[in-house]
């Protein structure tokens, strides 16, 4: 029988050290940059896109992902406000979205993320807003302050499950980010992101290389059509959205050796 599993190379401890430790110098690399050129007042947004779309090549280029789009993203300069909203499966979803998605698309962070040294400082300087989720008081400044950033262009990237999924399969859904797009009047862009979940499998350091990957972009959901009693509605409506573009769930691959894939970006 033929055997249609996608075909990757399980890295060897020596290349997974290599993975990690590249990852590492690249991120810590564009860290300074940034830092740098805004000290001295030489960091505008234009840059900072060119830099993480950057930076996400060569994330994606590390374990020799071979990365595709599947349908249209709209036009991010119409003067709407847009929220990505995407399936969570990898640390790799940040950067295949980055690589796939145009626009200056800033990721909605955790607060524990400015917490790392360099990282974030940078994450400041380059406009990726953070909603503390501990303090109600501090979430409320922290959604405007997303508000004021969407007003000025920038297309949050968010995840609605809030944690990685082991399997690939959607987990529940967290209000947050739908109260973000209700209040801001925004057009959600559902996005759904195949296959990532092998690449590097939540909780483990098992990567696996040359894997395909693609990116699905769905209908827009304008959230104008909803109030905040509607909220499930838009909820179930987006996961609908999100669960089609997901399609079924592959086994994990076979571990097994095979020749790299040069990454296609």
């Amino acid at each position: 029988m033929l055997n249609l599993q996608p075909v990757s190379e399980s890295a060897t401890l020596l290349r997974r050290i290599g993975v990690v430790l590249g990852s590492v110098l690249v991120t810590a690399g564009y860290c300074v940059d940034v830092l740098a050129r805004a000290a001295v007042g030489r960091l505008d947004r234009a840059r900072v896109d060119r830099y993480t779309r950057s930076w996400a090549g060569w994330m994606l280029r590390l374990v020799r992902m071979r990365l595709s789009v599947v349908g249209q993203s709209p036009d991010f300069n119409d003067g709407r406000r847009y929220l990505v909203l995407c399936s969570h499966a990898s640390h790799y979803d940040i950067p295949a979205s980055f690589a796939a998605l145009p626009g200056s698309i800033r990721m909605l962070a955790k607060s524990e993320l400015y917490r790392i040294p360099l990282l974030g400082a940078t994450m400041r300087a380059a406009e990726f807003p953070s909603i503390n989720r501990h303090r109600h008081d501090r979430a409320l400044a922290d959604l405007a302050k997303a508000r004021a950033m969407m007003e000025s262009g920038i297309v949050l990237w968010a995840a609605p499950e809030g944690t990685r999924s082991r399997s690939g399969e959607l987990l529940p859904f967290k209000k947050g980010c739908f109260h973000l797009a209700l209040d801001t009047e925004a057009v959600i862009i559902p996005v759904a992101i195949r296959g990532i979940h092998q690449v590097l499998p939540a909780k483990t350091w098992r990567f696996n290389l040359g894997l395909p990957v693609s990116v699905h972009i769905g209908e827009p959901i304008d959230t104008t059509n909803y109030s905040r009693a509607d909220i499930e509605q838009l909820m179930a409506q987006t996961r609908q959205r999100i669960e089609a573009l997901l399609g079924p769930q592959v086994e994990p691959v076979g571990q097994r050796q095979a020749q790299p894939q040069p990454a296609q970006l």
